[in-house]
């Protein structure tokens, strides 16, 4: 139930401004690593609010309002993260050779921007009125009234605080042996030939995949573990037996070569047709909230100009007029961003003009189409599992196909320069909607803790400005220090890098494989078409199954993604969603035997188990960043190794033995003594 007793306590304070500016910047880092790395980032708000609440209380007069409005803020950083899905792409293309900041911060910022605006309109039929659950915004409600109770001095949030810290230091003392020292092996990889077919079962020892897999939960694990197995248990198999061997007889290389210009494609199909399922069943409700908020906007609009503002403080969003001029003014700086980026290619003058115009009106066109989907996607199964790379794969390639369609570039594409600018501007392009998609993504979700905890509406979607503009700031200058220090999947900045140290960047190279197919004919069109077609028999089932009421569902974005990520981190993120169910089913035989409600003792190790599931993904994640720092002081790829690769193979158990020792670690925190 809304709260509504808060309305005298401070909320958007500088102090509160601050601290969510340094949460974001620490935040944001982790989440651009981990991206690159694995193709996932996190939601930070509820690590966020737990943070706050443990340094403001250190303040006299911090209450559940400003901590809320701290959260919310640095809630950018798990989520205008998402930008480098796309913007390695540029690197990997030629078209950049390093990342330019003002360009760099100006897309992430006017984008993430564009996405509050774009959001505010849909607050009240989608947070207030409609009955989409939002469960992160619910938790972080819970957890922000937690932390401001009386009760117990502050006790809730000391132990939240130690849980964030638990998994934390597990996940970065095992990254740091692991990545640093290469004592522990990343993965374990068993490899097997079956007549002419190579199979492979994957073990990934990623602790923050397994926290991400962890808060999915079970349905989203096993269809991810069904994509790993039509992946890697029938079309590779299928396809390397079809397919002739190499005369080196390296079966891994061959497989993994396999999936990467086949299978990978087939997965993108299927994220792409579960991508335009959604929208398509979005957009009567979409269309109907975008009605509903407009004319409570209007009401409002009214009321001032009669020289008062009637609405309850916990109704007002940003003004339309003041909607409107940011709108304007945003729109126009992404004129400018676009005019910098095609700037220094030789092209007449009126194509350059319309190039502009072009890439500003999609952006801005479906830009919003992509903010209504994102915001009820979010409400629907949480911002950590909502779509956005499969929102970025769609708008790849309907802003390749238009531009292709438009014929403007009929001329530029005859040359192979031409044919890369093309593939750069669809890439920047995307890089908007990416961004767009992002924020909006995260907004609602925000102004649905807001609601629940009794926050002004504008001051939130203040906050969360201020936030994107952190966050970008941010972005550059950690995309260029990784860069430098790891290189991308087939691009290395300098020669004599070691390429298996390369970060994958999946979901880039994957989009811009896509437009560098769609602009030269060579698109790999038949295993999209099949991706396609499998995605859609999938929808049928899940829609079948939504149908006979039970709990067994059939996700289809997460079979794509078992699909197409690499397979060490698909069952990293299986094993995080199954070690969730052990333990749910763990807290129920406790209960029946000790005459227990499950609810009563389920509700505490829930919120535990998802804060320490946090610290182990910021936990690896800053080792990331602070390994790529040293990487790229020294210029050494592996500065910190304390053994040769001839330990690969011991290291691979060793690492495995560890792995489970962590997980088993893991449980017991979360299932504490009968005396806690």
């Amino acid at each position: 139930m809304k709260n509504n007793m808060n309305g005298d306590l401070p909320e958007l304070t500088l102090r509160g401004i601050i601290l969510g500016a340094l949460i974001t910047v620490v935040f944001t880092a982790s989440n651009v690593y981990l991206g690159l790395k694995v193709g996932l980032t996190f939601s930070s708000a509820i690590p966020a609010a737990v943070i706050s609440m443990a340094v403001l209380r250190l303040f006299s007069g911090a209450n559940i309002l400003e901590n809320n409005m701290v959260q919310t803020q640095a809630s950018a950083a798990g989520t205008l993260s998402s930008i480098i899905f796309i913007l390695p792409g540029l690197i990997m293309i030629g078209h950049w050779h390093g990342f330019p900041f003002m360009q760099t911060f100006g897309i992430c910022a006017a984008g993430g921007m564009l996405g509050v605006m774009f959001s505010i309109p849909l607050r009240r039929a989608m947070v207030v009125q409609g009955d989409l659950p939002y469960p992160e915004g619910v938790a972080a409600a819970e957890i922000l009234k937690v932390g401001s109770a009386d009760a117990g001095d502050g006790e809730e949030t000391r132990r939240g605080l130690r849980d964030i810290m638990f998994g934390g230091a597990l996940s970065a003392l095992f990254s740091l042996i692991a990545s640093g020292f290469r004592v522990f092996a990343e993965n374990l990889n068993l490899w097997f030939s079956a007549g002419a077919s190579v199979l492979r079962i994957p073990v990934g020892f990623s602790l923050a995949l397994v926290g991400a897999g962890y808060m999915i939960g079970i349905v989203a694990g096993i269809a991810t573990l069904i994509g790993v197995l039509i992946a890697w248990g029938v079309a590779v198999p299928l396809l390397t037996a079809i397919t002739p061997h190499p005369a080196d007889g390296n079966l891994a290389a061959f497989a993994n070569g396999i999936w990467s210009k086949e299978v990978r494609f087939m997965g993108a199909g299927m994220i792409g047709v579960a991508a335009v399922w959604t929208l398509g069943t979005l957009l009567r409700p979409m269309m109907e909230g975008v009605k509903a908020s407009m004319s409570t906007l209007s009401a409002r609009n009214k009321s001032a100009a009669g020289g008062k503002d009637a609405t309850e403080r916990t109704e007002r969003d940003l003004a339309p007029h003041w909607i409107i001029a940011i709108s304007l003014v945003l729109i126009a700086v992404l004129a400018v961003l676009f005019a910098a980026f095609l700037a220094e290619v030789p092209i007449s003058r009126g194509l350059f003009l319309g190039l502009i115009v072009y890439s500003v009106a999609f952006a801005f066109i479906f830009g919003f189409l992509v903010a209504a989907a994102c915001g009820y996607m979010a409400g629907l199964i949480g911002s950590s599992s909502s779509p956005i790379s499969g929102i970025g794969i769609v708008a790849v390639i309907l802003v390749s196909l238009l531009l292709l369609a438009s014929g403007t570039l009929d001329n530029l594409l005859a040359t192979p320069e031409g044919s890369k600018l093309a593939i750069a501007i669809a890439l920047f392009v995307t890089a908007a909607i990416i961004a767009i998609a992002a924020i909006s993504n995260d907004n609602l979700q925000d102004l649905k803790t807001g609601y629940l905890v009794g926050a002004t509406p504008w001051r939130q979607q203040v906050a969360l400005l201020i936030g994107c503009v952190v966050g970008a700031a941010v972005i550059p200058p950690v995309l260029e220090l990784l860069y430098n220090a790891y290189g991308f999947a087939g691009a290395l900045p300098r020669e004599g890098m070691d390429a298996g140290q390369a970060l994958a960047a999946p979901q880039a190279t994957l989009m811009s494989a896509i437009a560098t197919g769609i602009f030269t004919h060579k698109l790999n069109w038949n295993m999209i078409l099949i991706g396609v077609v499998l995605g859609a028999v999938l929808i049928a089932i899940d829609y079948l199954l939504e149908k006979r009421g039970g709990v067994a569902r059939l996700p289809v974005l997460a079979v794509g993604i078992g699909v197409y990520l690499p397979p060490t981190v698909s069952m990293a993120l299986v094993v995080g969603a199954v070690l969730a169910w052990l333990i749910e089913r763990g807290l129920r035989r406790r209960a029946e035997r000790a005459g227990q409600d499950y609810e009563a003792i389920a509700e505490q190790a829930t919120r535990r188990g998802v804060l320490v599931a946090s610290g182990l993904i910021v936990g690896e994640s800053l080792i990331g960043v602070l390994l790529a720092a040293i990487i790229g002081g020294t210029g050494k790829d592996a500065p910190l190794a304390l053994v040769g690769a001839s330990f690969e193979e011991a290291g691979q158990w060793l690492g495995l033995a560890v792995f489970v020792l962590m997980l088993w670690m893991f449980a017991r925190r979360v299932l504490p003594k009968a005396r806690d």
